[in-house]
């Protein structure tokens, strides 16, 4: 784990970043996601470079915009103006952006399983993991 002054600190793929804390799976976007975007935005990465995929409980920006229908969310998506965060299971449907955040914050294993080589998938550049990292390294069955 790449950590500075307890932020995690964005690095190339591969390998996989895993930053967060210890403890039980957060029922939201660990904080570290949402820190690795505010990093990501504060080093001149362009908003609509970033893509979070969340295994658990949706961001609530994108519960926010999904109350004003799929059509309007999906259409914010292909404008490609702003961070996107999507669930992980309707994240397949995501284009590539240069950057990845994947938020493990709740949900099966077998969604974080899924979610993380698909994450791998669409960062053009950068892949960044935060969560649990007992859980991240039990889930791709190795230490990262």
């Amino acid at each position: 784990m790449h950590v500075q002054d307890g932020r995690p600190l964005p690095v190339g793929l591969p390998p996989l970043h895993a930053g967060g804390g210890q403890g039980p799976p957060h029922p939201r976007p660990p904080p570290a996601a949402e820190e690795a975007v505010d990093l990501l935005l504060d080093s001149g990465r362009a908003p609509g470079d970033v893509l979070v995929i969340t295994t658990g409980p949706q961001h609530p920006w994108a519960e926010h915009e999904l109350s004003f229908g799929e059509t309007s969310y999906w259409a914010q998506h292909d404008a490609g103006d702003d961070v996107f965060y999507a669930d992980a299971a309707i994240a397949s449907r995501a284009a590539t952006r240069a950057v990845v955040v994947v938020a493990v914050n709740g949900g099966p294993d077998t969604v974080a399983a899924t979610a993380l080589p698909l994450a791998l998938s669409r960062a053009g550049a950068l892949l960044i993991v935060c969560g649990d990292p007992q859980r991240i390294n039990s889930v791709l069955g190795a230490g990262v």
